[in-house]
């Protein structure tokens, strides 16, 4: 076998490829991190331009809804509201779970959306909202809500009526319908003000029935506002108002009814003028008539009046009176006083003996028919307000909250009831 011999110049000639090999290799080496580096700052210019062009094809219009999404509690009155910046509103869908549309109204300038009536409780909601920029880009806004529940929320029965016109002795009287334990934030969602600058102060009665007045009767002729703002407020733990409402009643003429139960007879003014004296009958000895300040509550023509309702019965069980049309009813308690027509006694009566269970009784027909009685007369000129006063009858005065008669509280005693 030959044997090869290296020689010195082929040894020189292999050092220097190697050499020429290892340079090439750190030399292509040097020129890939080079590379690196520049593909690098030509990614993030890229970038760069590719968040420039995002930015200029995004809307500058900022939608916002009222409630955030996914509140459960939310307001009948003031959820589902829509409001833009920096834009105006195009398109704007309120739709039930079960897909029934809500109707609302697009403000003019286009800035903001909102339903035309309250929302149900208990139900959850989708509101979609569209805006488009001055550029003509579009924006939009989703979100889904669920009202407050039945469970979790509290109203207010109130009395009286909006747009009524009633007497000077009218309280408003709200009646909650769920025990109210935070009183003074409730009573600083209501506020009630009269046009003749009287001072209203209200006054608890209990947990559930709050009544507003002035010191004295409301001045003839005046008008009272009472506004509702408690939608939100936490009236209990976890239990939330819904009501904002705003309502007006005007008082008519000063009419006070003066029964003087000793005299057997009525004496009605209006303005501080008599314009009628009417005999009547009231409360017998056993049965004596509440002594008082009343207010007329309600008005019926014709009425039932069952002794058995309010604690009057015979042996058997039975009310001791049972007349099913008791005619020009009106009452002055809760607990069942009432001034009304009378048909079933003599005219003798009137005027000469006190023979009812604690009402006071004019004359009247059946039927109530006849203009020209005393009961007719006195139904027919009497408003939902006015104040009977019964004095000199031996019974006790009726107790301020029984019915609305709370002028029958001192002043001081009133506002130490109240809340606020």
């Amino acid at each position: 076998m030959e044997k090869r011999v290296m020689t010195d110049s082929k040894r020189r000639r292999g050092l220097v490829a190697v050499s020429a090999m290892l340079g090439g290799v750190l030399v292509l080496s040097a020129c890939s991190d080079g590379d690196k580096e520049a593909s690098t700052r030509s990614s993030a210019a890229s970038q760069a331009e590719v968040d420039a062009a995002a930015a200029k094809e995004v809307s500058k219009a900022r939608i916002a809804i009222t409630p955030e999404n996914g509140t459960d509690n939310a307001s009948i009155n003031n959820a589902a509201k829509v409001t833009v910046t920096d834009g105006t509103l195009t398109k704007v869908d309120l739709t039930a779970a079960d897909g029934t549309p809500v109707a609302g109204t697009l403000a003019a300038d286009g800035k903001s959306w909102q339903p035309d009536a309250p929302l149900e409780r208990s139900t959850s909601y989708k509101l979609a909202a569209t805006a488009k920029d001055e550029a003509g880009m579009e924006a939009h806004e989703n979100s889904s809500f669920t009202t407050v529940s039945p469970d979790d929320s509290f109203i207010g029965y109130f009395t009286p009526e909006d747009g009524s016109t009633v007497g000077v002795g009218m309280p408003v009287s709200i009646n909650f319908n769920k025990a109210i334990t935070d009183r003074k934030a409730v009573q600083s969602g209501i506020t009630v003000s009269s046009s003749s600058g009287q001072e209203v102060v209200g006054h608890w009665f209990n947990d559930q029935r709050l009544d507003f007045r002035p010191d004295q009767y409301w001045t003839e002729g005046s008008t009272v506002t009472l506004k509702l703002a408690l939608d939100g407020v936490e009236g209990a733990d976890g239990m939330y108002g819904v009501q904002q409402k705003t309502v007006t009643f005007k008082i008519g003429r000063n009419q006070v009814s003066t029964v003087d139960v000793a005299a057997k007879t009525m004496t009605v003014t209006q303005d501080g003028k008599t314009v009628k004296t009417i005999p009547i009958s009231a409360g017998s000895p056993e049965n004596p008539t509440y002594n008082g300040q009343m207010v007329i509550s309600e008005k019926f023509k014709e009425t039932r009046m069952n002794g058995a309702t309010v604690g009057f019965t015979d042996d058997d069980g039975e009310g001791e009176y049972d007349i099913k049309d008791v005619p020009h009813a009106m009452r002055l308690s809760t607990s069942g006083t009432f001034i009304h027509g009378n048909y079933w006694g003599a005219d003798s009566v009137f005027g000469s003996a006190n023979t009812s269970h604690g009402c006071v009784g004019l004359n009247d027909v059946k039927g109530a028919g006849d203009p020209n009685q005393p009961g007719a007369w006195f139904y027919d000129n009497s408003l939902i307000g006015d104040v009977v006063v019964v004095k000199n009858s031996k019974d006790k005065v009726i107790q301020p909250d029984n019915g609305l008669n709370g002028w029958n509280m001192p002043w001081s005693q009133w506002k130490a009831g109240s809340a606020v």
